[in-house]
């Protein structure tokens, strides 16, 4: 039997639960597997309390399966509080006899309410309340808490043992929260912990570059396949989102119908305009023109009765709507007429993670038909470049998910001269490049425009003259006998080189 069928077989004996948590189950290929423990080991701050919750709080929602939490750490009043910054109304499900939370926290007067010795007590607590409540889902916060007056390893591993092995007689599929030290030292407090449990999933909070980085992996699932490495999630206000990039497929339609930049000259440069799946990146040096051709394709937008949504991270909505109202673009117009949504943000404000968790639930709520983000470099300052890709993929991957056209800006380091746009690690991700570029030609400063690269269509590769008047953008073909232009050094050429250059384009 080949190791593919042997797996096929593997994944069909162990059967998933979905947590309904977003992305975590593509990262487990399905889920939990069903009846098993599963221990979640992370730093103080990792979002273990709240992973739980969200186990219990879809599993009642979206599949009507019953929970029970256990909680040796917080009251469950204070439980209900936390949880409803979620938006999740636990006290609901607490009345409907859909979620019971199992009070073991220790006596206020120092009596153990599990025991001196072993975990009998709490074990057939939650065996009642398992019974009781007909309950499918169970999660424990935390193990760490239960033995944080033992000292010996044996006892501690032969409790969680018991406590695991009566959850699996019981056949519901658990989770139970443990603390660990360092981010990337031992798995669990203990150091046994991560043996007895079944499966073990890795929550951890990183500071990289003055910010914090949400990250979880799969350490391991026990007899079934899932994805390795470390996926970024974050905590917002519908709770725990994963983003697996790596489970990202390239099952998008492709389009032939065409949309319009809302710049007659540069739709002909690129052979009738825009796809309308498209991402179109515009990358060059400030000043160059950038945001005015966002501008405009987001007038464009308008004039056709369709939505846009801008995420602007470089100015301030005064100063977009002043430069837009120069070039004759009237932005509040178009917002009070509900086709147009602007949201400003300092990069700095938040992780890139919860950056791309505001552009997702932006775009679900408002449906436009175009996004744009003005710019892609603001993001990236001080973070690091693997952060930075992962967040375009993501944002690329959900606008062509749900059929959007994308216009992004990037600032080049570069004032004059040539610049590397591979340099941003999205190149290769967008389908539309245009290199914006300042240019001295005969002692004056001029701007050039160049369609870098669109794929799947003809475009006109000559470098033209960007000019910016009160009318808006126009395009002239006014360097069509220079050459070395974007080299930083353009100099004139001959009539037979000039016609060697017409005879080879």
């Amino acid at each position: 039997m080949s190791s593919e069928n042997v797996m096929g077989v593997m994944q069909q004996r162990v059967r998933k639960l979905p947590t309904g948590i977003e992305g975590f189950d593509d990262v487990c290929h399905g889920g939990l597997p069903v009846g098993r423990s599963t221990l979640i080991s992370g730093t103080s701050g990792t979002g273990k309390t709240v992973f739980s919750l969200h186990f219990l709080h879809n599993g009642i929602s979206k599949f009507d399966e019953p929970g029970i939490f256990v909680t040796f750490e917080e009251s469950p009043a204070d439980i209900l509080n936390n949880a409803a910054s979620f938006g999740w109304d636990l006290e609901k499900m607490v009345q409907q006899d859909k979620l019971f939370i199992l009070d073991a926290s220790p006596d206020p007067d120092g009596q153990d309410v599990v025991g001196s010795f072993d975990l009998s007590g709490l074990i057939e607590r939650i065996n009642y309340a398992i019974t009781k409540y007909k309950a499918k889902r169970v999660a424990i916060d935390s193990i760490t808490a239960v033995f944080q007056q033992y000292d010996a390893v044996f006892m501690v591993r032969r409790e969680i043992f018991r406590l695991i092995a009566r959850l699996k007689d019981l056949g519901v599929t658990s989770v139970m929260t443990t603390e660990r030290i360092d981010e990337y030292g031992p798995i669990a407090r203990y150091g046994v912990e991560e043996f007895v449990s079944d499966n073990v999933v890795i929550l951890r909070n990183v500071l990289e570059a003055e910010k914090r980085r949400r990250t979880v992996e799969i350490l391991k699932l026990r007899g079934t396949t899932h994805m390795k490495g470390e996926f970024p999630f974050t905590m917002g206000v519908q709770g725990v989102s994963v983003f697996p990039l790596g489970a990202m497929r390239l099952t998008q339609r492709s389009s032939n119908v065409r949309i319009s930049s809302g710049v007659p000259d540069l739709d002909e440069m690129c052979g009738g305009g825009f796809f309308q799946d498209s991402i179109i990146l515009a990358t060059g040096a400030t000043g160059t023109g950038k945001t005015m051709l966002v501008s405009k394709f987001i007038e464009d937008a308008y004039r056709n009765k369709e939505r846009a949504i801008l995420f602007a991270y470089e100015e301030s909505r005064a100063q977009l709507l002043r430069n837009a109202t120069s070039w004759g673009i009237e932005f509040e117009r178009m917002e009070s007429e509900g086709l147009l949504k602007i949201i400003c943000a300092y990069p700095e404000s938040t992780g890139l993670e919860d950056h791309l968790q505001i552009i997702k639930t932006q775009i679900s709520q408002f449906k436009p038909s175009r996004m744009a983000i003005d710019s892609l470099s603001a993001l990236a300052r001080g973070v690091s470049l693997n952060a930075f890709r992962q967040f375009v993929i993501g944002v690329t991957g959900y606008a062509k998910q749900e059929e959007i056209a994308g216009f992004f800006t990037n600032t080049a380091e570069e004032f004059m001269g040539s610049h590397s746009i591979t340099d941003s690690h999205i190149s290769t991700i967008t389908d539309t490049i245009l290199l914006l570029q300042y240019v001295e030609i005969r002692g004056e400063m001029a701007r050039a425009v160049n369609v870098f690269k669109m794929r799947g269509s003809w475009h006109d590769k000559r470098i033209r003259e960007f000019i910016i008047t009160d009318k808006g953008p126009q395009i002239k073909d006014s360097f069509s006998n220079f050459e070395q232009i974007f080299s930083g050094a353009p100099h004139r050429i001959n009539g037979d080189d000039l016609t060697r250059s017409l005879k080879k384009g």
